[in-house]
């Protein structure tokens, strides 16, 4: 296997930690890969009351802070909101969007994940979007039209130059903290589908084919662990993972850290 693209593991905290415990388990991370080689890109997305402490506790090191969410406005009357120019000053540099949580509880739509995703390109964050299917699409054969709609409403007005530095993350909403997990080469399909549907996006009328697509990391998340970590970086589609509960912990995320390394090494393009 060889390829260009990042791998990256990414821990999603979720609504998990105080800010001290944060600053605990970031700083147990750091020293959990300090001093290695290989290593994948690793990004802690604590909650925003933890922003600070992540950001302090990283400082130095080659771990990056993401954040949950965000809304796609600079600044203004939208209480509780935070804005891209807030994350990027205090030193995050990459946020998660559109997660299913987000879309099944707070009302987040295709059309806001993309107003976010230009939000965060504009100011120099790195977009983790996130695409997936329920239970009952799946059931209904309607995974690839699901996926593939998700995708090409977050890529709307946007350029081939625009997304540089997209990654994306294919999370099942079956497999979210359920203990599911979609079957790796299951996962790897669909990670190749959403591959095909950037080029297929970016085609031009005259038929010209793009391959922006190739060189996009595509995550998967889903009840990722150590166990399963080396079957889905194996394959030629997934680039790393995007952790939830498995992330809370140093001896939990390690061993799925020391998972991206792995495929790190089988990929000496990467990084």
């Amino acid at each position: 296997m060889s390829t260009d693209r990042k791998t990256i593991i990414a821990g999603n905290w979720k609504m998990h930690k105080t800010h001290e415990e944060a600053a605990e388990l970031a700083s147990a991370v750091v020293k959990g890969v300090e001093g290695k080689s290989d290593l994948p890109e690793v990004v802690l997305c604590p909650p925003f009351t933890a922003l600070a402490a992540v950001v302090d506790a990283t400082r130095g090191s080659s771990v990056k802070v993401g954040a949950q969410n965000m809304d796609y406005r600079n600044e203004g009357a939208f209480t509780g909101e935070i804005s891209p120019v807030m994350l990027s000053k205090m030193g995050v540099t990459h946020v998660i969007l559109g997660h299913s949580e987000r879309r099944q509880f707070f009302g987040e739509t295709n059309s806001t994940v993309n107003l976010k995703l230009k939000a965060a390109l504009e100011h120099g964050l790195v977009p983790i979007v996130c695409v997936g299917e329920s239970l009952d699409e799946r059931e209904s054969g309607l995974t690839d039209s699901v996926v593939r709609r998700q995708v090409a409403a977050a890529l709307e007005d946007l350029t081939e130059a625009d997304i540089e530095t997209l990654v994306i993350a294919y999370e099942p909403v079956w497999a979210i903290g359920t203990g599911k997990t979609c079957e790796a080469t299951e996962a790897n399909r669909v990670a190749e589908s959403i591959r095909s549907t950037v080029n297929d996006f970016f085609a031009t009328e005259a038929g010209s084919k793009s391959k922006i697509g190739e060189t996009i990391p595509i995550l998967y998340g889903g009840s990722v662990k150590a166990s399963n970590v080396d079957e889905q970086l194996e394959l030629p589609h997934i680039d790393g993972s995007l952790v939830g509960g498995a992330s809370l912990s140093a001896p939990d995320f390690l061993p799925i850290i020391e998972g991206g390394s792995r495929r790190v090494k089988l990929t000496p393009s990467a990084s």
